[in-house]
């Protein structure tokens, strides 16, 4: 065993090439300064005590003249430094007092400072609570509050539109509703919303977004149970976010949950992937159908219109007839001869000095020849 001397003057015990903690061998209890176990000894065949490391008292020293090292506050005070130079060795103020006092000021002036004074952006409102409740509601701005723990700030911005998505146009997850035919459509669609009422926001509701979207749905299953598939599907997708935004904003507005619904947005509104394909037949029929329905109206409306005209015509020609029937009668007959005989080739004129028939329609075929333009082909020479 050798004995080393600390910077202190304590003597530290160790044992020659093994471990402070390590028990000597058998055959070197003369070494640790322990007597050999007699025969008649009650502790015969225990093994050695360990060779503790911070006692400095040799362990073959009588038991009751064992020294005790130096405690925990011997050593702090040693470090110090010196007198009036305290904990972690700062050097001592002019006047010998120590600097601790002043150190322990600042930082419970900067902690008061920290706390007590907040900046609130202009899209923001900040809900103070007076050790856990509810206090007030101050605006944008630099506002003071008690430093904490005593009262404390949560900044919530009320300006910001958050988005809940429900459902989703892959075919993993869907979310099914029953339309009011008994049909069964696959729906996404987006709720956007903001926060109207910091207090009712925070305080009120224990999951304000989950019961957002919960809320959400029972409103959409509501308003889908209004329309059947065809409308769900297309024209009726208008009235649906309309009848959903309502539904949420009073059912929210009950809860106190200081919440303002913005908008509903239909993503999706399909039949379940199983049955996509042959839906989609049967509405490419239903266009078809529409579509010979839309032909077959307008047909209708046109002859309908030029019955009209030609009614309302045959009324205004009966009423001149009224008026002078010989008069009428002529003319009526010169407009009926002339679409008949219009697109004859023929000129027919009355009897009674005048020659019978003329052919005039060949003179004047005769006339256009000479107008039109020579066209002369051949080989050139």
């Amino acid at each position: 065993m050798s004995k080393k001397i600390d910077e202190q003057g304590v003597s530290i015990s160790a044992v020659d090439g093994k471990g402070p903690w390590d028990s000597p061998a058998s055959g070197d209890s003369g070494k640790s300064g322990k007597p050999k176990a007699s025969a008649g000894n009650s502790d015969a065949g225990s093994k050695p005590e360990p060779v503790n490391p911070w006692d400095p008292t040799p362990s073959n020293a009588p038991q009751g003249g064992r020294q005790r090292g130096p405690s925990l506050e011997d050593l702090l005070r040693r470090t110090g430094g010196g007198k009036g130079g305290g904990f972690g060795g700062l050097p001592a103020r002019p006047d010998g007092k120590s600097w601790w006092p002043l150190i322990a000021g600042s930082l419970i002036a900067l902690w008061i400072v920290w706390t007590s004074f907040h900046r609130i952006g202009p899209e923001q409102e900040g809900v103070v609570t007076f050790f856990g409740k509810y206090a007030r509601t101050v605006q944008p701005g630099i506002q003071f509050t008690l430093p904490a723990p005593i009262e404390s700030l949560q900044k919530i911005d009320t300006k910001q539109i958050q988005t809940t998505a429900i459902g989703s146009p892959k075919a993993s997850s869907e979310n099914l509703v029953l339309t009011r035919d008994q049909s069964i459509i696959d729906m996404a669609y987006d709720v956007r919303w903001s926060i109207k009422d910091p207090e009712l926001y925070l305080f009120q509701l224990d999951n304000p977004n989950g019961t957002v979207k919960e809320v959400a749905e029972s409103a959409m299953r509501a308003a889908v149970a209004n329309f059947d598939l065809t409308q769900a599907i297309g024209p009726g997708r208008g009235a649906i976010e309309m009848q959903v935004r309502q539904r949420m904003q009073q059912v929210l507005d009950e809860y106190r949950s200081g919440v303002l619904v913005q908008s509903i947005s239909i993503r999706q509104s399909d039949p379940p992937a199983e049955v996509n394909d042959a839906f989609r037949e049967v509405n490419a029929a239903q266009q078809r159908r529409e579509s010979y329905l839309n032909d077959a109206r307008a047909y209708a409306s046109r002859v309908s219109e030029l019955a009209i005209g030609e009614t309302a015509e045959f009324d205004k020609i009966y009423e001149e007839y009224r008026q002078a029937p010989e008069v009428t009668r002529t003319r009526l007959y010169y407009e009926t001869m002339e679409q008949v005989l219009g697109k004859v080739d023929k000129t027919i004129v009355e009897s009674g000095g005048v020659t019978p028939y003329l052919p005039l329609p060949e003179f004047q075929r005769r006339a256009n020849a000479k107008n039109e333009p020579v066209t002369v082909t051949g080989k050139a020479q």
